[in-house]
């Protein structure tokens, strides 16, 4: 009597690869968008050089047999004329800046519901920054009162400008919180938009077939 061959052990047909896992979290872009962000805040309220702004006021009146609601029309006219050059020019020697670094360190604003004027000036120097506002806002009255006849209007300071006692510019606190705001904004617009990793399928172990079972049957010893 012979004995039928053992059978060899089975072969795997594939064998699925590892792949290491990741150390990191998938949601990572936000911490380091949020850090990112607070360290330039940061970096900005330590490094940036403080700015000082203060207003003075000038307000439009009207003359007799004068329709009230000119005076509105004129404080928008005046409003523009204020960071003119022609004003500017004129302002120069009290604001003791040149007219294109004076340019940059005052703006107007009007109301339409008001005729009155805001000039604003801004400065790394809080007296200079005041200096800056009463000037314009002298340049503009002289400027308008030329003309006061002619237009029927008349324009008067309202209020002086004071020497602020604290920066506009952002604090280091205000910075870095600004800075970490805007850095989490942006780790979570870029876990929104980056693509994501499809789920990849388990391969299983599918054992091979056995020599007895791929062989015919004719070849098969049979025992006796």
């Amino acid at each position: 009597m012979t004995d039928s061959p053992e059978p060899k052990p089975a072969v795997p047909g594939r064998l699925r690869r590892l792949r290491p896992a990741s150390v990191r979290p998938p949601w990572w872009p936000l911490p380091a968008c949020v850090l990112l962000g607070a360290a330039c805040g940061l970096s900005y309220g330590l490094l940036a050089q403080p700015e000082y702004a203060s207003t003075s006021y000038a307000v439009v009146t009207a003359g007799k047999g004068i329709d009230p609601a000119a005076a509105l029309g004129y404080a928008q006219s005046y409003g523009r004329l204020a960071t003119s050059d022609a004003t500017l020019g004129y302002a120069r020697g009290a604001a003791g800046e040149p007219v294109r670094e004076l340019r940059t360190h005052v703006r107007s604003e009007t109301s339409p519901d008001s005729p009155m004027i805001a000039i604003t000036g801004t400065s790394a120097d809080p007296r200079r920054a005041a200096d800056i506002a009463n000037a314009v806002t002298e340049a503009v009255v002289v400027s308008s009162g030329h003309v006061a006849k002619d237009t029927g209007v008349k324009l008067i300071k309202f209020s002086h400008a004071v020497r602020p006692v604290a920066p506009v510019s952002p604090s280091v606190p205000l910075g870095t919180a600004v800075g970490g705001s805007a850095g989490g904004l942006v780790g979570g617009l870029v876990l929104l938009v980056r693509p994501r990793p499809g789920r990849r399928g388990v391969t299983a172990q599918v054992p091979g077939p056995s020599p007895a079972a791929a062989a015919p049957a004719g070849e098969r010893e049979l025992v006796r």
